[in-house]
């Protein structure tokens, strides 16, 4: 095998590339060994006698996995990794859109099903709109005490 250290830097060079990444077939040895200028390499390149890998990397698909199991685990979402304020994370106005919502709904459903009269309910549905209750549970709390609700 003949040495072609400087065709293998210029081809290197040329490409911006290292020189492990250059390639010279057997068969085309002797062209390759006459090539002596830059633009001798540019051709034999361009004619594909000198070959130019493609970088080789690792993959990164077992790393995306495992990364998104953990977020959907819940992994890195406790209180030292959090970042933003409370109100940055959990917007509060839609938070209490879910909630009003839950309890709105709730109440609708107890007035047509017959266990609330009319008057409860609207004074109920004031006060959720005033945000006495916290949640369902709450509002489910003050009915058991009221006697409204047998469960």
């Amino acid at each position: 095998m003949t040495d072609l250290q400087l065709q293998r830097r210029l081809a290197a060079e040329i490409r911006g590339v290292g020189q492990s990444r250059v390639r010279i077939p057997p068969e085309y040895a002797d062209e390759v060994r006459d090539a002596l200028t830059r633009d001798d390499i540019r051709k034999l390149i361009k004619d594909g006698k000198i070959i130019v890998l493609q970088p080789k990397g690792n993959s990164r698909g077992r790393v995306k996995r495992n990364r998104r199991n953990r977020k959907w685990k819940g992994e890195g979402r406790r209180t030292g990794s959090r970042k933003g304020k409370k109100g940055a994370r959990a917007d509060s106005k839609e938070l209490w859109m879910a909630r009003i919502r839950k309890i709105r709904r709730y109440l609708k459903w107890l007035r047509d099903n017959g266990k609330l009269d009319s008057r409860s309910y609207r004074m109920l549905y004031l006060k959720a709109k005033g945000g006495t209750f916290k949640n369902l549970s709450d509002v489910k709390s003050v009915l058991k005490q009221m006697g409204k609700l047998k469960e």
